[in-house]
């Protein structure tokens, strides 16, 4: 039995097969989710979204991460954007950083460097300038001195001790804890420059540069305890005559002035 074929319906639309979604069309899908959960309302979907960027590092991240870092309200989540950061390869990173330490936003230069203070790359030491360092925002300068003593060549550490020197006595607590911290990190070498400072008009200067000096011979000791400790040597010693440096502790942490020993409280 023979059987005729029959004709294609010429009202019939052709079925074509649907084209498989690629596995690069994915990952850009997710790429884009990700970037824009890091500009979520809620902290918690951006503290997530850095992690996935550090976690699958992808060099279309790397101008978003510097970008949000500059804006980003929350520590905890500025915190985890350095971390990605790092997780990409310098190369990437470190134009987008340099380039954030020329702008007008006080977050955006500190935020850069802290990160480069935790990529450590030496060529980031030439952008580490005196500006930064003497920079009028609190958190911009604590961030480059923090950065400066990581990145300083061997040899140019005295230079480094004497410009930040300049910045003692600046500030509130917090500020002249990381100033000490970062002059006690260069070691021996800040000695003659603390010493110059103990002379200097200021008693805040005077005060903060004994303090810095007994947190570099023990550095177990409390800054508040020291700080306090070289108020009370400047307040009893006056300013410095003739350029002479103003009397510091005894060693037993009485103060010693015009020859005598000072007792303690209730000694």
């Amino acid at each position: 039995m023979t059987t005729t074929p029959q004709s294609p319906d010429p009202t019939r639309t052709p079925q074509t097969p649907q084209p498989r979604q690629t596995q690069q069309s994915r990952q850009s899908q997710q790429t884009r989710l990700t970037l824009e959960a890091l500009r979520d309302n809620n902290s918690s979907v951006r503290l997530r979204a850095a992690l996935a960027t550090g976690t699958s590092p992808d060099p279309r991240y790397v101008g978003h991460l510097v970008e949000r870092s500059a804006t980003e309200p929350e520590f905890f989540v500025r915190d985890m954007l350095t971390w990605a950061l790092t997780r990409h390869p310098v190369d990437l990173t470190l134009p987008e950083l340099l380039g954030e330490l020329r702008s007008e936003r006080a977050q955006a230069r500190s935020q850069a460097l802290h990160t480069l203070s935790k990529i450590a790359d030496p060529r980031s030491w030439p952008a580490i300038t005196q500006a930064l360092l003497t920079d009028a925002d609190d958190e911009v300068a604590r961030s480059a001195w923090r950065a400066a003593v990581v990145l300083v060549p061997e040899g140019d550490e005295a230079a480094l001790a004497a410009t930040l020197a300049t910045q003692l006595g600046r500030g509130e607590r917090e500020t002249q804890l990381s100033l000490s911290q970062a002059l006690v990190a260069l070691g021996a070498v800040i000695e003659p420059v603390l010493h110059e400072a103990a002379t200097a008009q200021n008693p805040d200067v005077r005060a903060h540069a004994l303090a810095t000096g007994q947190l570099l011979r023990d550095p177990d000791a409390g800054f508040t305890l020291a700080i306090e400790e070289a108020k009370r040597t400047v307040a009893l010693t006056g300013a410095p005559q003739n350029g002479q440096e103003a009397p510091v502790a005894a060693q037993d942490g009485q103060v010693a002035q015009d020859g005598q020993v000072a007792p303690r409280d209730g000694q």
